[in-house]
């Protein structure tokens, strides 16, 4: 089969057209791998020192494992054409504190990161809850 065979045609605004998917490029897998290094960097070095409890840390752990196997049903189901996780189930777990895990998800599976749509949910769901963090760390800091 042709390289160029396989490449779905696109309309006048450049984006991919498959149906009624909104597909656009993959952002950079550097963008991602760096956001994340650097939110456990600073997570880890709150912990310990002492500035946040260990529980959060503990919290994101446990819903990145939730979000990470979340993708990973919905991966599986999509090559089988079978019933998927809803995209609002996957945001909330993402906001609950599993953003982490998604982007290792996102990133190793190659799963969700050509839905533009989804995309722009899911990365306002990071920011709302980095700047959440935020604020939970200035005040534990204020203590």
């Amino acid at each position: 089969m042709p390289a160029d065979s396989r490449i779905a045609p696109r309309g006048a605004s450049g984006r991919t057209v498959r149906g009624d998917r909104d597909l656009s490029r993959p952002l950079p897998a550097a963008l991602s791998w760096g956001v994340l290094l650097g939110f456990a960097a600073l997570l880890a070095g709150a912990v310990l020192l002492a500035v946040v409890p260990w529980w959060v840390a503990a919290w994101y752990t446990a819903w990145s494992i939730v979000a990470f196997a979340s993708y990973g049903v919905d991966k599986a189901a999509a090559k089988r054409s079978a019933g998927r996780v809803p995209e609002r189930t996957l945001h909330l777990v993402d906001l609950a504190g599993g953003w982490p895990g998604a982007l290792v998800a996102q990133q190793l599976l190659r799963h969700k990161t050509r839905k533009r749509s989804f995309r722009r949910v899911f990365w306002a769901g990071v920011v709302l809850n980095v700047l959440a963090l935020a604020v939970a760390l200035a005040w534990w800091l204020g203590r």
